[in-house]
């Protein structure tokens, strides 16, 4: 079957990160230094008697999938990643194919995956710490067990993604999507379910004022969750995209904060009192609640803890790879940085503990949050060239979600 290949060697590393700084990020998808291609794979084969095989309907593509493609992620991660795979883990699929042990799904369930391979998928018992506390998508047996390293589906040599248009899957990743549900509003679950969690560990209290930055589909779905799970908070958001702001002000967002203007208006929304160091940026005293940078880069996160406020919480949800910091703000005003990273358990409106990823499901299908609109450019996978180079200019195009399609 044709799938999208990604692999690297470390003699293909050093010419595309060279070539790419003179002839810009083409070089990672086509000519002799392309990461990925397009080409035959064998058919994907249950791991064990408890997986299924899926037909992929749509796979999304992620920030993180361009970030694989064009070599930015930090290397710190590579030992719990196995190449060559096929990328793709925002998944939607009709069962075809069921493995003996498996109870609870048929051939013919549409379904929706969680990609995490921690502990059940790898059959490890007795499980880890996180794993057992809920948090399987930081499991610590990543590289361990019957599976090769590889953090979920989609960096995984042993199991493909869902650039290819059939896949094996772990009965534990899945959950059947309801028939009222769209295939596009299915297979934004996993981005919903990424912005969810962040809400829910780093959730505002009543009348608190919160500022996400950056509008894009993360940043749009967390303004959302923000607005279900809190919403008597105040948002502001930083996009500088007339498109996605427009979106982001749609989701809920009360405000729409230019970079230029961001410490006087930082001033006007919270009351903050702004102070001019010798050198370098504003820092306020006083600011926000909470703030989630969907960005992570430097420049981000350094403006991110200036507008923070004292004792506040500032979630890290965008991964830019290495960072510079000037911690100042830290220890000035006794801050709390959280890492962001997938999604694990949390309790419903009736106090009852479910899997984000499931709340992430019933939440769509209830009409509570909309991530459908989101999905704005369909791919066959031939076109997947097109694909990534809307993904890097996504103003241009007014691209939010861009999925690979493989309906007829």
């Amino acid at each position: 079957m044709k799938a999208l290949l990604f692999n690297v060697t470390t003699p293909r590393f050093l010419a595309a990160k060279t070539l790419g700084t003179f002839f810009g990020p083409r070089v990672f998808y086509q000519g002799p230094t392309r990461t990925i291609r397009l080409t035959d794979i064998p058919e994907p084969v249950l791991p064990g008697p408890d997986w299924v095989k899926l037909e992929t309907i749509y796979c999304g593509f992620c920030g993180s999938d361009l970030n694989l493609i064009t070599l930015h992620d930090s290397p710190t991660a590579s030992p719990f990643t196995s190449f060559p795979c096929v990328p793709g883990h925002e998944i939607v699929g009709n069962i075809i194919a069921v493995g003996p042990d498996v109870t609870g799904f048929a051939v013919g369930n549409r379904v929706v995956v969680n990609p995490t391979l921690s502990c059940a998928t790898r059959g490890i018992t007795p499980v880890c710490r996180s794993c057992r506390e809920g948090r399987p998508s930081n499991c610590e047996n990543y590289a361990e067990g019957r599976l090769p390293p590889g953090m979920f589906i989609g960096i995984n040599r042993g199991v493909n993604g869902g650039f290819a248009p059939r896949l094996a899957a772990h009965q534990s990743q899945l959950y059947k999507v309801p028939a009222s549900l769209s295939d596009e509003a299915a297979v934004m679950t996993e981005p919903t379910a990424v912005a969810l969690q962040t809400v829910f560990d780093n959730r505002p209290k009543k009348d608190e004022h919160c500022l996400v930055i950056g509008g894009g589909v993360i940043g749009n779905l967390v303004v959302q969750a923000l607005r279900v799970l809190s919403p008597e908070c105040r948002i502001a958001v930083i996009e500088p995209h007339p498109h996605a702001a427009h979106l982001a002000v749609e989701a809920g967002a009360d405000a729409i904060v230019k970079s230029d203007t961001v410490f006087d208006e930082t001033a006007r929304i919270t009351g903050a009192k702004i102070y001019k160091p010798m050198l370098g940026m504003e820092i306020p005293m006083g600011g926000f609640h909470r703030i989630y940078d969907t960005v992570g880069v430097t420049k981000t996160l350094n403006l991110a803890l200036r507008l923070l406020k004292a004792l506040g919480t500032l979630s890290v949800v965008g991964i830019g790879g290495n960072v510079k910091l000037d911690l100042t703000p830290l220890w000035l005003k006794l801050q709390t940085v959280k890492g962001v990273y997938a999604y694990g358990t949390a309790e419903d409106d009736r106090g009852s503990r479910k899997q984000v990823f499931e709340l992430a499901l019933e939440m769509i299908a209830q009409g509570a949050l909309r991530p459908e609109p989101l999905v704005t450019h369909r791919f066959a996978i031939d076109n997947y060239r097109d694909m990534i180079v809307v993904n890097l200019d996504k103003r241009t195009h007014e691209a939010m979600k861009t999925v690979i399609s493989f309906k007829p």
